[in-house]
């Protein structure tokens, strides 16, 4: 596990610095010109933090795995894998395409990075006890 969750951390990571690029720069003309809501651009932002701040914590389950493979270690790599793709995945397909019934899947996701975090505090205290 240690290995998936390091790549998939790393290519999260490099994908929120694209989506953050991209929205600085493609998205807020957009917002300048009027065919862009700017609570939309902010949405946008929100998903490329996000999508950063969960790319670190996969490379910390990714660390905590190589410290002794567990259970919860990989609830929580696959909690913040699946936490990404619904949470930022929903915003940034719904800022692209104006679809706000996405917005009723973005919930989910932040469901499952609370239940990553869960899980990494459960790995974290395992490996300390």
């Amino acid at each position: 596990m240690a290995k998936i969750f390091m790549m998939l951390g790393a290519i999260f990571g490099a994908m929120s610095v694209g989506m953050g690029a991209f929205g600085a720069h493609g998205l807020r003309s957009r917002v300048l010109d009027g065919s862009l809501e700017p609570r939309l651009f902010e949405v946008w932002e929100t998903a490329a933090q996000y999508q950063m701040y969960h790319a670190i914590a996969l490379l910390f389950a990714a660390w905590l795995a190589t410290q002794g493979d567990s259970t919860a270690t990989t609830v929580a790599g696959w909690a913040f894998v699946v936490g990404v793709a619904l949470f930022s995945g929903s915003l940034y397909t719904m800022t692209l395409t104006g679809m706000k019934w996405l917005g009723a899947i973005t919930p989910l996701g932040g469901v499952a990075f609370i239940i990553g975090w869960i899980a990494l505090a459960v790995a974290g205290s395992k490996l300390l006890s």
